[in-house]
């Protein structure tokens, strides 16, 4: 039996990771800390992902999956044994909790004489995940060991997955939502043994700029549409709903196309002309889908991340500067999401944000741009002229409201 060992049971564990396995036939391993939904899996030994979009839901039954506690190390050291494969989709403030598990894991393998490679495939937003991964490894393994049995396989998910209702999970703990999207963009060269053949496997040469499309393209368009469109229309709720003003339309692809000029001097040859706009005009597409009902809070939220140096908007603004190129449709975006305060179903900022808010009103634009974003006024001084400016357009925009 093809078997992965997959740690997480959240939304693109689910939805994505352990959908293409199963149906690919493998047997689907969960890891994970909710008992509630590790017990569940065991007892149903399936469950249903709800396939959103316009021409309704199509709800497709994921089999042959069971689960295991996190807590039970002895259990997941059994599994892992004769694992094909190992994955990760945990997020990445959580990697540091299961990166030792799996390294006691691979050791024991090796202690039983299974020299057979395993490949780790790390379903995270984590830019150069491969090198933390095995830094991290480095702390409980020789690296002779990760060398020559242990494959690290960076991914890029695109795949979007909403917060779902009290009520939804009420009604199945199990069950997940998504978009009809499902190709996994992976790294060809991270793995050890022959790539799985699983429909819906995009392995690609060149990951780290793959990496860099989905931050630069996808993770900064949706944050652009979030930030104007809150700041147009803050008692909107989807992001569907402010995509249809079509200011906010047209300046999301804008500063969408000027990252992908970035993106392309970053790493010529990689991405045409045609192949970034029809891949930023189908991801607007797709941000439009009503079904998925991804809200404008999910999409905007946890700012400290979202404008920090290295994330979508911040560090596309710094690849810019370093090829010197425009980026004033990226600044502006940055801007407007200082002013992001949109609000959960309960009526609550996401508890980051908050903080983040009353930072702002103390500090102003020049200590987020310093201290979140990463700009020195001294080495990038049209960066806080022009964010001066764009700071007067936002004043101007809220006196109207």
């Amino acid at each position: 039996m093809k078997k992965i060992l997959l740690f997480g049971a959240g939304k693109i564990g689910r939805s994505f990771i352990g959908q293409l396995f199963s149906q690919g036939g493998y047997e689907v391993v969960f890891v994970d800390i909710n008992r509630d939904l590790i017990d569940a899996l065991n007892d149903n030994r399936s469950y249903p992902v709800v396939i959103k979009s316009d021409k309704g839901d199509e709800i497709q039954q994921i089999n042959n999956v069971k689960g295991i506690y996190l807590s039970d190390p002895e259990k997941i050291y059994s599994e892992l044994k004769d694992a094909s494969y190992i994955a990760t989709a945990v997020g990445n403030q959580n990697l540091n909790g299961i990166i030792p598990v799996i390294a006691e894991g691979i050791k024991r393998r090796l202690k039983v004489e299974i020299y057979v490679p395993v490949d780790i495939i790390i379903a995270e937003n984590l830019r150069n995940a491969s090198a933390y991964f095995e830094e991290q490894l480095q702390k409980y393994l020789p690296q002779e060991y990760i060398n020559k049995y242990i494959g690290l396989v960076e991914t890029s998910i695109g795949k979007m997955v909403p917060i779902m209702t009290r009520a939804d999970l009420e009604k199945d703990i199990t069950q997940v939502f998504a978009e009809p999207y499902n190709t996994l963009i992976l790294d060809k060269t991270g793995f050890k043994n022959d790539l799985p053949e699983i429909p819906g496997l995009a392995p690609k040469e060149n990951m780290k700029a793959w990496v860099d499309r989905k931050s630069f393209i996808h993770n900064l368009g949706h944050a652009t549409a979030a930030y104007l469109g809150f700041l147009k229309q803050p008692e909107r709720v989807y992001l569907y709903e402010v995509l249809a003003d079509k200011e906010v339309r047209l300046v999301t692809r804008n500063t969408m196309i000027q990252s992908g000029k970035i993106l392309q001097k970053l790493y010529p040859g990689e991405f045409s002309n045609t192949d970034i706009i029809e891949h930023i005009d189908d991801l607007i597409s797709r941000f439009q889908n009503k079904s998925l009902g991804d809200t404008v809070f999910r999409v905007g939220m946890d700012l400290n991340r979202k404008l920090s140096k290295e994330d979508r908007l911040s560090g596309a603004i710094h690849q810019a500067l370093n090829l010197k190129m425009p980026f004033y449709n990226i600044l502006k975006a940055l801007v407007y999401g200082m002013y992001f305060r949109a609000t959960d179903e309960n009526g609550q900022l996401y508890a980051g944000d908050a903080r983040f808010a009353v930072i702002f009103k103390q500090s102003g634009v020049q200590y987020i741009l310093e201290n979140i974003s990463g700009f020195d006024p001294l080495i990038h001084p049209d960066v806080f002229t022009l964010s001066k400016n764009y700071n007067i357009e936002v004043l101007s925009r809220l006196n109207k409201h």
